[in-house]
């Protein structure tokens, strides 16, 4: 039951900020173009794998499946969230969240292979 809650707290977590890059409207897209060095085509990418892979681990009830699917495509885009705010120099207080919710769901997808 916690597994499911788990998913469900993280997959709400990434799905704002992932339909956010796909609107990318106004100071967002700039805002990302000149800090993290990410053109808008990369930018709408991960929204749509942040989107995508929340969708997944909101439906991880049906099965094992969803919950890999989401887990790695939102371990994807959190890995590089880290790696893109080390690089703009903010530091650990800066990716605290992206590093939060890529252990969440590296948790979930390793949880998936235990017997």
């Amino acid at each position: 039951m916690i597994k499911y809650l788990v998913n469900l707290y993280v997959g709400s977590q990434i799905i704002e900020g992932g339909l956010n890059k796909l609107k990318a409207d106004g100071n967002m897209g700039e805002e990302f173009e000149t800090e993290f060095n990410v053109n808008s085509d990369q930018m709408k990418i991960a929204g749509y794998l942040e989107s995508v892979g929340s969708i997944f681990l909101f439906l991880s009830f049906l099965g094992k499946t969803f919950t890999r699917i989401g887990a790695l495509m939102i371990s994807a885009v959190m890995s590089v969230a880290v790696f893109k705010h080390f690089r703009a120099g903010h530091g650990f207080e800066g990716s605290k969240k992206a590093l939060k919710l890529l252990g969440l769901s590296a948790a979930s997808l390793f949880e998936t292979f235990r017997k």
